[in-house]
């Protein structure tokens, strides 16, 4: 039976109820689809080029983007990589959105199915490692951790899913993902993908704490600004067997809701604040700007001209007002004006 250690710490208390507080108040903010389309796309590519990366994907978040938006006709590996990792999170975006799901071992291998897709032989995407492994240092090469014997992945994976799943009502939502995370990186039951696929599992969890309501969210985002403190927080040094009884969750945990704030403040600012008073609503005039640079990348005033009779200065304004909203920037000069999404 799984039985981790953890103390709820002041620090790890009061982030919690600041990561409640941020998460009540984005919730509360509504915005037109149209807005939520675009910023999502940004969030999934942040997601996408943070967690590959973690994992030493050498792709920039441009060529990322680019990707994702036009799919290579010959994929490299560091390609296939984030085209895999998009296309699960997207995938269980979906499910998180209209099922209610619960941690299972079935979704778990699923996940790692879905990462490791054309990257690992079949018989070792979409299930649990039969081999032993060891996970080195990324800069010195040298083995830093042996994780547990093959025969126990199953069981541990298994009494992992049963902790969290016994608790749900018991424990802090935030304390489960938190310790879910961390446990699935000590077991490291699969040959390939445990990072990828952990991450990704550990959206499920914070779905409880109402991260499912916009997907604007991308905890990886702060574990990627500091590769080095994630794997010293996350991960642990020896042998599993010598390690197991000693292991101590709270820093971990304290870490990993700081991320969490991290994240959420990000997302406060990325997204525009837009409420339902006179100064800040968007019309259905505004909309079809926002529409018109979705389809085409830009807009210039003569395109806005004609789907709509409003008179040039009021066009103008119309610009202006999601030019302040933070929604769109303004690019060129004169006659050869045109506006954008704002890149975040």
């Amino acid at each position: 039976m799984f039985k981790p250690k953890y103390t709820i710490t002041d620090c790890l208390l009061a982030n919690i109820k600041r990561i409640n507080s941020l998460v009540s108040e984005l919730n509360d903010r509504r915005f037109p689809n149209i807005v939520l389309v675009e910023f999502e796309k940004i969030a999934q590519a942040v997601s996408t080029h943070a967690s590959t990366s973690i994992e030493g994907n050498p792709l920039p978040l441009t060529e990322v983007k680019r990707i994702l938006k036009s799919k290579p006709a010959h994929i490299r590996e560091s390609e296939k990589e984030v085209l895999n990792y998009n296309q699960a999170l997207q995938d269980l975006n979906k499910k998180i959105e209209t099922e209610k799901i619960r941690l299972s071992l079935g979704l778990v291998l699923e996940i790692q199915k879905k990462v490791t897709e054309g990257l690992l032989p079949s018989f070792e995407s979409g299930k649990p490692r039969k081999k032993p492994v060891v996970v080195n240092d990324p800069k010195s090469g040298k083995v830093v951790y042996l994780p547990p014997d093959v025969k126990e992945v199953n069981q541990l994976i298994k009494d992992l899913i049963n902790f969290v799943n016994d608790n749900n009502e018991a424990i802090d939502p935030l304390i489960l993902a938190g310790i879910f995370h961390k446990q699935m990186v000590i077991i490291h039951p699969f040959m390939d993908g445990n990072g990828r696929t952990t991450r990704l599992a550990t959206k499920v969890l914070l779905a409880a704490i109402g991260l499912n309501t916009f997907n604007l969210f991308s905890f990886e985002n702060y574990y990627n600004k500091n590769v080095t403190r994630y794997f010293q927080m996350v991960g642990e040094y020896g042998d599993y067997y010598d390690l197991v009884d000693k292991i101590d969750f709270t820093a971990w945990l304290e870490y990993f809701a700081e991320g969490i704030i991290d994240e959420l403040l990000r997302v406060q600012a990325l997204i525009p604040n837009i409420a339902t008073t006179p100064q800040t609503k968007l019309q259905p005039y505004h909309l079809k700007i926002l529409e018109t640079i979705r389809e085409k990348g830009f807009v210039a005033d003569r395109d806005y001209a004609q789907l709509t009779e409003r008179a040039k200065a009021t066009r103008t304004q119309d610009f202006n007002k999601l030019i302040k909203l933070g929604l769109i920037e303004r690019k060129g000069k004169g006659k050869n004006t045109y506006y954008e999404l704002k890149q975040k």
